[in-house]
């Protein structure tokens, strides 16, 4: 029952308010086209997962048969998806929601060995938001266990999401090995042509079947769709079983019909995580995921997220691996487009999820080519380590300054409330040098290095348009001070005060910013002595005469 190989059973907007329901497929079909602006049942958190699971399957499938591009038609895609499976299973099961027989595989969800496992689905779970991975107090401002009236795509995405990115969420409900340990996330990390969906998952696709699976032997369903092979819960595949793009599970799960019509699902505990993958850290090769060399384990993403000190980190510094798909095709090699950097990553912190976090960078040809090779990365890393490290010393002072307002004093003990308080205007600055932060460095990076001195210190300090990280800086000091709850003497002294120490801690810090400007200074006022010697000369030569 609801076969997604032949019933049009996924909502996919495609433009102008239109939304058709397509099948599988179609879905293909209508992503190669790029026809779909979004998919109305796809939670933010899912997209990573949701795309991650079009672009395996897609590759693996085109590799099975042999074909270097992609069908362009509902009728190839079918063509090729059902053959992965067909051999073993020719009523479709692994490809229908609902499969009644337990030792039957069905979409998302493995077989048991015998009827006799089915007694072990005790836990019963009403909605698809409950199955999903948001086990969270905050929920992502989301309310868990509330969809009712749940589509079917609804239980789609949280089938492939829980499968896919699940972390490890209390005995016998284990994670996947895709990530780092059971505390982490999966995260993501790619190149893509535009934000459209169906450009993004096309153009990996086309990488991961002609680039990455080219040297590959054609693997059978049981090594690359893991929901096909039975799983009693105490049972560990090893890496060396399954295809390089294996489509994992990590919890049994079998959906049914309710009397109302709608579906549940009953869920099942396990011994033992479905992969036995815990001494790789989460490095299985997977083409999105970042390695951090030296530790050899794939990103934990950290509390920040994809802030421009992390992103600039993973890009430049030789401690981390970039994945497969951040690297360029042989077509784009040739293309002189920009393209853009898609990061994805749900954030927890100690064990508690805390929000997703995705980012998207346009990345021009030169950052491009820098990101794969090893001079030319050190080089943007360079750059990049300079910038860093100078707005943040501009953080520090607007801190300090800051401190000089809320407490009345420049040292000593901070209370917690005026630590959060200071934080919060020092933050403001951290999120406008973010904003526009690889925009800049590009242009640093891409520009003759006789004006890349120039270029930089604009960037920090522009006394023209007054948008550097310096101008920024003060203005937010000027605002704090507007906001500072206390009596009009006390707010011009602490004005002043803070003011002056902002100003010194600047020169002082940044001082090559001003070096050019006392120069300058020096120079009008040698100018100007010798003027006015040249008029008393000249005075006094004109008294002698008289």
């Amino acid at each position: 029952m609801y076969n997604i190989l032949t019933e049009p059973l996924i909502r996919a907007d495609i433009g102008g308010g239109a939304v058709a329901r397509m099948s599988l497929p179609q879905v293909y079909e209508a992503l190669m086209r790029d026809e779909v602006d979004a998919f109305p049942a796809l939670r933010a958190h899912q997209r990573h997962a949701w795309h991650a699971w079009l672009a395996q399957l897609g590759a693996m499938a085109m590799h099975k048969a042999g074909v270097g591009e992609p069908p362009g038609d509902a009728d190839g895609w079918y063509g090729l998806l059902r053959e992965m499976t067909a051999g073993e299973w020719p009523d479709d099961e692994p490809w229908q929601l609902v499969v009644d027989d337990i030792v039957a595989p069905a979409f998302m969800q493995p077989p048991a060995s015998s009827a006799d496992i089915e007694k072990d689905y005790k836990t019963s779970v009403a909605t698809p938001d409950g199955l999903d991975v948001l086990v969270t107090s905050k929920n992502h401002d989301l309310k868990m266990a509330i969809a009712s009236d749940a589509g079917v795509d609804d239980w789609i995405f949280a089938l492939v999401s829980l499968q896919t990115q699940a972390w490890y969420h209390g005995s016998g409900n284990r994670q996947v090995s895709r990530m780092r340990d059971g505390g982490c996330t999966r995260t993501a990390f790619s190149l893509a042509p535009s934000e459209r969906v169906g450009a993004h998952v096309s153009r990996d696709i086309s990488a991961l079947a002609n680039d990455f699976l080219h040297d590959s032997a054609p693997s059978d369903a049981g090594s690359t769709l893991l929901w096909t092979r039975a799983w009693d819960g105490a049972e560990a595949l090893q890496i060396s079983e399954l295809n390089t793009l294996y489509i994992e599970i990590c919890r049994r799960i079998r959906l049914r019909r309710s009397d109302g019509g709608g579906f549940y699902a009953i869920k099942a505990t396990s011994e033992t995580t479905r992969i036995n993958a815990k001494p790789l850290n989460g490095v299985v090769g997977d083409p999105w995921t970042l390695v951090n060399r030296k530790e050899g384990k794939a990103l934990k993403l950290g509390a920040d997220g994809f802030t421009y000190r992390w992103v600039a980190q993973y890009l430049t510094h030789a401690d981390w691996a970039l994945p497969a798909l951040c690297e360029a095709t042989n077509t784009e090699r040739d293309s002189s487009d920009t393209m853009l950097l898609v990061a994805r990553g749900i954030v927890r912190v100690n064990r508690k999820t805390e929000r997703y976090d995705e980012r998207v960078i346009p990345v021009r040809k030169k950052m491009q080519t820098a990101m794969m090779r090893g001079g030319d990365r050190d080089d943007l890393g360079e750059i990049a380590n300079r910038r860093i490290t100078e707005a943040g010393k501009v953080q520090q002072i607007l801190s300090h300054a800051i401190q000089v307002l809320v407490t009345g004093r420049d040292s000593g003990r901070v209370s917690t409330e005026h630590k959060n308080r200071i934080k919060g205007w020092r933050d403001r600055l951290g999120e406008i040098v973010d904003r526009s932060f690889f925009d800049a460095l590009q242009e640093e990076f891409e520009a003759d290095e006789s004006d890349r001195k120039g270029i930089f210190n604009r960037w920090l300090l522009n006394a023209e348009n007054k948008d550097g990280v310096v101008d920024h800086a003060r203005s937010i000091l000027s605002q704090a001070t507007e906001s500072l709850p206390c009596s009009s003497i006390e707010r011009y002294k602490a004005r002043v005060n803070a003011e002056d120490l902002f100003d010194r801690r600047i020169k002082n810090g940044l001082r090559f910013l001003f070096d050019k400007q006392d120069d300058k200074k020096e120079e009008d006022e040698c100018q100007n002595n010798s003027e006015q010697t040249q008029e008393q000369n000249q005075m006094g030569t004109q008294l002698n005469l008289i």
